[in-house]
Formats: C-alpha cells, structure tokens, sequence
C-alpha cells in the first residue's frame, strides 16, 4: 500500500507537502530563536545552550536536539526525492518542447529546482559553518554569538546567507500555495488568501533571517 502511494504523482506531491510543512514549522521557530541575537550575547548564548537541554531530565542532553535533527534530515531527503522524481516524470511526459515560446509561470515557479540546489547547497555550508566549524577559520565551540558575528563579519558570508534566504523566499511563496492544493486546502474561493499568506510568510522570513547579516554589517549586532 504504501509503495503504491509513494509510486503515485499524487503520494509523492504528498509527502512534498507534509515535508516542506514540516520545515516551514522549523523555519519559523529557527527565525524567532535568531532574531535573539539583537537582545545582545547572552541571551543568545543562552538560547543555544536551552536547545540542548530542552526535556531534560526526561531526555538526555541534546537527545530532543538530536530527535529534530533527524526528523529534518528525514523532511530534506523526502523533499528532495520527491521533488527530483516529479521532475523526472515530468520531462519523460512532455519529451517535445512546449510550443508557446514565452513562460506562462511566474518567476517562482520557475525557479524552484534552483533554489532548492542553492538551499541544499546552503543547508551543508551552512552546518560546516555555524555547527561543526569545519569551514569556519575563527570557530570557537560554546560562543554561537561571537561565531555568528564572525562569519557575517565576512563579505562572503553575507552574499552566500542573503542570496540563499532570498532563494528561500521565493521557494517559500510558491511552495506553501502549491501545499496547499495538494493537501486539498485550495479552493477558487481561497486562492487568494492563500497566496497572501504565502506571500507574507515568505517576506517575514526572508526579511526575518536576512536581519541578522546586515544587523552585524551596519553594528547593531557586534
């Protein structure tokens, strides 16, 4: 049964959906626990280490940190999967090109396979970066302030995470609409708002992320 669902178009825009859902969840929670970088260095520093005690005594020490690790690892590669296989299935059902030369889909839709290669890329720069600080000359392991200030302090740093959250943005606003129809949320009489909320979801994220950088380039954060 389920090898049938997930061979189907319809069960892999599913777990398209519920997926990318899944990481828009994070996103939001991720965006929020950032933007405590602006209240100074230890309220970050405390955030970071609150991530990794969260359910304890219950849980282990970064085993909830670890548990939401996995199930985005999870999300990322069913995303992924899904995502390369429709496009696959979608080239071997139009073998011929179409035959109106100007695009009918907007700027979005027509770059998501893109954006999503840029944000894959992005997803292992930045662990390298901020986690493991494997390309991150100045790491210093237990101070997430000062590494994020470090590696924004760095022009290459800003263009690769701005160019990556504008990436995200637009993967946002037409991914979110797309879920939408699939999980059958979409109806004419909803489209609109629906592509609103879309929208705005993808403008507070994109704008809520890119703070960061420029809050260390313009001093506010330092």
């Amino acid at each position: 049964m389920a090898r049938t669902v997930w061979d189907s178009s319809v069960g892999k825009k599913t777990v398209m959906a519920v997926s990318g859902l899944i990481m828009l969840l994070y996103l939001v929670a991720h965006m929020i626990g950032n933007l405590k970088i602006f209240f100074g260095a230890g309220e970050f520093n405390h955030y970071a280490h609150w991530l990794r005690t969260v359910g304890e005594p219950f849980m282990h020490y970064e085993w909830t940190l670890w548990l939401i690790r996995v199930v985005l690892v999870v999300a990322v590669v069913a995303h992924a999967t899904s995502a390369y296989q429709l496009s696959r299935r979608d080239i071997k059902a139009r073998p011929s090109k179409y035959v109106h030369k100007k695009p009918r889909a907007s700027y979005a839709t027509r770059t998501m396979r893109w954006g999503g290669i840029i944000l894959g890329l992005f997803i292992v720069w930045h662990i390298l970066d901020l986690t493991t600080g494997t390309v991150h000359p100045g790491f210093q392991a237990g101070r997430p302030y000062q590494n994020v200030v470090d590696t924004f302090s760095t022009w290459y740093g800003n263009v690769i995470y701005i160019v990556a959250m504008l990436a995200l943005g637009l993967h946002i606003r037409h991914g979110f609409w797309s879920a939408a129809q699939t999980m059958g949320v979409g109806s004419q009489a909803r489209d609109r708002a629906l592509k609103t909320v879309a929208n705005v979801l993808a403008l507070l994220l994109t704008a809520g992320f890119i703070a960061v950088p420029v809050g260390v380039m313009t001093g506010v954060v330092s």
